[in-house]
Formats: C-alpha cells, sequence, structure tokens
C-alpha cells in the first residue's frame, strides 16, 4: 500500500490549492517544499517596519457576494474565505507617459467608456464597439471553454471562432486607431508577459473582462495571508506538509509514478504526483530524459522560457497622498510603443515599461501611519541576466534600479528620496527562490499553443500531472485555479 495517495512537489498556488481540494476530497496527500513558507510567489517578507509584498499586484476573478468572480468560488469551496479579508481597489489603472500622456481608468464599464471617449472623441463610437465585441466575445468563450456547451460551433459562437487565435494588437487595430488610446486600454498585456501583437486575443479579452467585472481586489496582509490560510485549511483536512523538503527524484518504472525520494534521502511511495515546479525541473532533473516518453520530450523542446521580472521592494516615509500617489497600479511608460518596451526585455538596456504599485492606496493599514510601501517591476528575459559576468553583477543590478527610479521620479517627484527601506530583486533573485527556468514569473512563453485552451494537466506518465503558471495561463487567478482543476480529475480516478 502507497504511503500516500498523491504527492504535491511545490507550494505555489498550484500546489497548494491542488493539495487543499485533494484532501478535502479525503485523499491522502502530502505536500513537500523546498522553502521555509508555503506561496511561492504568493509570499511577503519583512524588511525594518514594512511587510513587503512579493508579486501580488491585482487579484482577479473574486467579484462580490452577490456577483461571485470565479476565484471567489473555488475559494469558497476550499473552506478559506472566512480566514481572509479582501479590499476591492476602485480602479484598474493609472498609464502615464511623461509628458504625453496621463489616464486613469475605473474599475466599471461605464466609466471606462466615458473617460476613453471624453479624452478621444473623435473614437467615441470605435470605443463603444470595441467594449460591445469584447463582452460578446468573453460570454461566447465562457459557455465554450468554461460552461461546456456541447454544441458549441462556429455558427453559435461567430465571434469567438473568428477572433480566439488571432493576436490581440490584429484586433484592436479593427477598432481602436490613435496609439495612445490603444495603450490605455492594452495596458495588462504585461500580465500575460507577451506584447499585443503576440498576445492571443482570447488571453486579452478574458483579462480584461475579469478584471472590469469581477473587479481587481487586494488581500489583507498580502498574498502570503492567502497562502497562509489554504495552508491552514489542508492541515485542518488532514493533510501532512514538509517544509525545507525539496524532492530529488521521481521514480518511474514502466511509464508510470511509483515514489519521490526527497533530497533527505526518504522514499515515499504514492500512486500519483502533481507537480507544481514546472515540467523542465520534472522531467529533466526529478526524472531524468532516460525515463521520459519521446513525445513527452519533443513537446517540452518546443516551448520557450518566459519572462522573469526586476523588481524594487520598497517601504517610504510618507503616506501616499504626500508623494502624489492616488493610484494602487501606476504604469509608467517612455512611450506609447508597446512592442518597443518588450524588445528591451531581451536585453539589459534601460528599461521603457514599469509597473509601480502602493498598496496602501486601497489598503491604508499595509503600512504603518504615515507611511506607504511601493514595489517598481519590469518584466525581463532571464537571458541577459544569466550571461552576464558575475563580477558586474551587483553594481549592474543597482545601475538599473536606479534607471527604474529615474522613471518613477518623472512621475513622481522626489519618489525616490523617500525610501526608507529597499530591497531588489533581479531575475537571479528569481531562479533562486522559485527554481524556474530563467526565474520565469510566467511559465512558458504565453504562446496561444501555450493556454489552456491546448495544454493538459495530465503528462504522458502515467499518475504524473501538472499544476500552476507552467500549465496554462501565469497570474494568481489561473494559476489558484489550476490545482483545484487537476485534483477534481485525480480524485475521481480515486473514486473520491
Amino acid at each position: 500500500m502507497a504511503d500516500y495517495d498523491v504527492v504535491v512537489i511545490g507550494a505555489g498556488n498550484g500546489g497548494l490549492t491542488a493539495a487543499l481540494s485533494l484532501a478535502r476530497s479525503g485523499v491522502k496527500t502530502l505536500l513537500l517544499e523546498r522553502h521555509n513558507v508555503p506561496g511561492g510567489c504568493a509570499t511577503t517578507f519583512v524588511r525594518g517596519r514594512f511587510e513587503m509584498e512579493v508579486a501580488l499586484h491585482q487579484l482577479s476573478g473574486m467579484g462580490t457576494d452577490s456577483v461571485a468572480g470565479p476565484l471567489r468560488g473555488l475559494l469558497k469551496g476550499l473552506g478559506v474565505m472566512d480566514k481572509l479579508e479582501f479590499v476591492e481597489q476602485q480602479n484598474l489603472y493609472r498609464l502615464v507617459i511623461p509628458e504625453a500622456f496621463d489616464i486613469t481608468l475605473k474599475a466599471n464599464r461605464v466609466e471606462i467608456e466615458k473617460t476613453l471617449s471624453a479624452r478621444f472623441p473623435q473614437e467615441k463610437d470605435g470605443i463603444k464597439k470595441f467594449f460591445d465585441m469584447l463582452y460578446t466575445f468573453c460570454t461566447q468563450m465562457i459557455s465554450i471553454l468554461y460552461m461546456h456547451d456541447p454544441e458549441a460551433r462556429p455558427e453559435k459562437y461567430p465571434l469567438f471562432y473568428t477572433y480566439a487565435l488571432k493576436d490581440a494588437q490584429g484586433v484592436i487595430d479593427q477598432y481602436l486607431k490613435d496609439p495612445y488610446l490603444q495603450a490605455a486600454v492594452n495596458m495588462y498585456w504585461g500580465y500575460a508577459g507577451l506584447p499585443p501583437s503576440k498576445l492571443s486575443f482570447s488571453d486579452f479579452a478574458i483579462m480584461l473582462f475579469a478584471y472590469i467585472e469581477f473587479k481587481p481586489y487586494h488581500i489583507k496582509g498580502g498574498s502570503q495571508a492567502l497562502s497562509n490560510a489554504i495552508l491552514d485549511t489542508f492541515l485542518e483536512a488532514a493533510g501532512d506538509v514538509r517544509f525545507n523538503c525539496g524532492v530529488k527524484k521521481i521514480v518511474i518504472a514502466d511509464n508510470k509514478v511509483r515514489s519521490v525520494i526527497t533530497e533527505d534521502g526518504d522514499e515515499i511511495s504514492t500512486q500519483y504526483v502533481v507537480s507544481n515546479a514546472g515540467p523542465v525541473p520534472t522531467f529533466i532533473d526529478m526524472i531524468g530524459p532516460e525515463n521520459c516518453p519521446a513525445e513527452q520530450l519533443k513537446k517540452l523542446g518546443a516551448r520557450t522560457i518566459g519572462p522573469s521580472a526586476f523588481t524594487i521592494y520598497m517601504g517610504l516615509d510618507r503616506d501616499p497622498a504626500d508623494l502624489g500617489i492616488d493610484v494602487t497600479t501606476n504604469f509608467i511608460c517612455s512611450n506609447s510603443n508597446m512592442e518597443q518596451g518588450y524588445a528591451k526585455w531581451h536585453t539589459l538596456d534601460k528599461p521603457e515599461y514599469s509597473l509601480l504599485s502602493c498598496y496602501d492606496i486601497d489598503d491604508p493599514d499595509c503600512s504603518p501611519p504615515g507611511a506607504c510601501q511601493c514595489s517598481l517591476v519590469n518584466l525581463v528575459y532571464g537571458d541577459p541576466w544569466l550571461a552576464m559576468d558575475p563580477h558586474q553583477y551587483y553594481d549592474f543590478k543597482y545601475r538599473y534600479a536606479a534607471a527604474m527610479l529615474e522613471l518613477a521620479d518623472k512621475v513622481f517627484p522626489g519618489f525616490s528620496s523617500h525610501i526608507e527601506e529597499c530591497e531588489v530583486a533581479s531575475p537571479l533573485t528569481h531562479i533562486r527562490y522559485l527554481g524556474h527556468p530563467g526565474g520565469s514569473i510566467y511559465g512558458s512563453d504565453q504562446w496561444p499553443k501555450e493556454s489552456s485552451m491546448f495544454l493538459n494537466s495530465r503528462s504522458m506518465i502515467e499518475g504524473l500531472f501538472f499544476a500552476g503558471a507552467w500549465n496554462g495561463s501565469g497570474g494568481f487567478q489561473p494559476t489558484l485555479e489550476s490545482g483545484g482543476s487537476v485534483a477534481k480529475i485525480i480524485a475521481k480516478e480515486l473514486g473520491y
């Protein structure tokens, strides 16, 4: 008899929800995590008098009690909603191109259309048609992919079948012309890690739709509160967890999972493994290419590593209002050319695209009185950083951070002079803490073929499944939902 029905590798978002879903179904489950805290990207850390948020900027998919979003339904079903406090954010974001363009969009469709139409009156008709199309498209997408309409066909859902795999830029071009207007509408492309010309319209559309309809949210206590709540509920459901316990090997025999061997040398027998660690560490490091089906390795070789991030975590000695900050989420760009901004991610050039988040706008309790905390993020690929001369790393790291702060100071004069606590994380930092190839925060590049429409959580090895950003879309909502989805499949196979 196996020691456990399921072993879950990695306590990131997908691993946590998979483990909890399984345990609540009665499945004997062990969760293994090589770090000393749960969460992966969903964590916080303390510097001085500030508890810094690592990765969560805006939680999507929550909705309200009366109009619940899919993530609210998942968390409620997992029994963790009563352990958490959520704060609804009033704005989607502010976009600033210094000395050129500045606009703030509310988290409300009517207000968004009104704001955009007032700023671009010559495109009022196109703006309305764009959002009408967006909402119709997303309604059709939900019916097909989430409601699983058995009668789905092009005649019934023509908009979805026409635009689903088109690039976002091409679709936007049909409705909106002014480059600043396009920039104002498509800024969430950074949340997917690909520019509009390469991002599938379906991924872009459902993301924008979800933030408008289900609102962006902040979690009191940061994302660590969410990870802790899921872990606590997992333990209450008789789940077992080991921290500081990485997996060295997944034992395969006859193309079937047999056991896992920890870095401490313990062998734990199991029928199933859910890996939240990603396919490269799982197939190459833990299983070994010699034990993998050739077709599995071929598919793995066709994937490309997605972007990592360069992040400055800051505690400041002023209230947000004193710094001129009145919106939580601020996209700061040097120009409206998103393609140019994306191209910089592949280099060590001065950044042209940053996201400044100030959590105290919606949650004044986030920092001590008279202070606030912010993060300044620029997405970058890990390769240029890995190729850097180690002797140059620290000097270049802080010069790069200084260039990002210069961009922030253009929008919020004097901002950097009020930094009390500061921690800087490069792609190498993310490699160290996440263990992901290239320090990727979204898994593979989110090409259309990497979406949940085409990826399967079940591998070609019997009993091996995947959860998390490497098995579909990145971000909090998709990765949390991925764990619940894979748990349902395994629980059903086990007869629970």
